[in-house]
């Protein structure tokens, strides 16, 4: 009798505790390795970034982007990452997972709220959505930020990920993270 009430409450257990625990959620974390920001006028647009301790093995990236241009529909977005499995520069190939080269415009219709915003609202002082275009002149902090995932691939190979993000345009911006990331480990596994 005991072991059948044990064996149902572990099916119970098991019921509640993994649809909410499995379902829609990233299966990798990340560590931060590296960060490097370029500019081709740091009048117009200047990004400082780097890699922070914010705990015992935990790190975090902060910035600082000064932006001082009016945006018009030949200021253009892409995003793209790259994988390796040794970190090596050699061994990195390219990822499908990408944001097209596209207007500005167009990048905060369909990625700035998914991914921009509910990524690094809770560290920065970035616009809200719908004043993200054109984008405001001024200095953004972004203060040991820790991406949740969101928008991002549930699931992900562990390895070295190279993520850039450029802007061109009137000036052009490009900021590199390296990240190693690892497979999510839970109770069970």
């Amino acid at each position: 009798m005991l072991k059948r009430s044990l064996l149902s409450l572990s099916i119970v257990w098991m019921l509640l505790w993994l649809p909410d625990d499995s379902a829609g959620k990233r299966n990798w974390d990340y560590e931060p390795l590296s960060t490097l920001t370029e500019s081709s006028n740091e009048d117009m647009i200047k990004l400082e970034a780097k890699v922070e301790r914010v705990g015992r093995g935990e790190y975090a990236i902060s910035a600082d982007l000064f932006f001082n241009f009016d945006m018009d529909e030949t200021t253009m977005v892409e995003s793209y990452g790259y994988r390796s499995s040794s970190g090596n520069e050699e061994d990195y190939k390219l990822l499908p997972w990408s944001i097209p080269k596209q207007t500005f415009e167009k990048f905060v219709e369909e990625y700035y709220e998914k991914i921009i915003f509910k990524n690094l609202h809770q560290c920065s002082n970035i616009p809200e959505t719908k004043d993200a275009y054109p984008w405001p002149k001024g200095t953004y902090t972004f203060d040991k930020c820790i991406v949740s995932g969101e928008g991002m691939p549930e699931i992900a190979p562990e390895g070295y990920y190279k993520v850039m993000f450029e802007v061109t345009g009137q000036c052009d911006m490009r900021f590199t993270a390296i990240v190693k990331v690892t497979t999510k480990t839970d109770m069970i596994g």
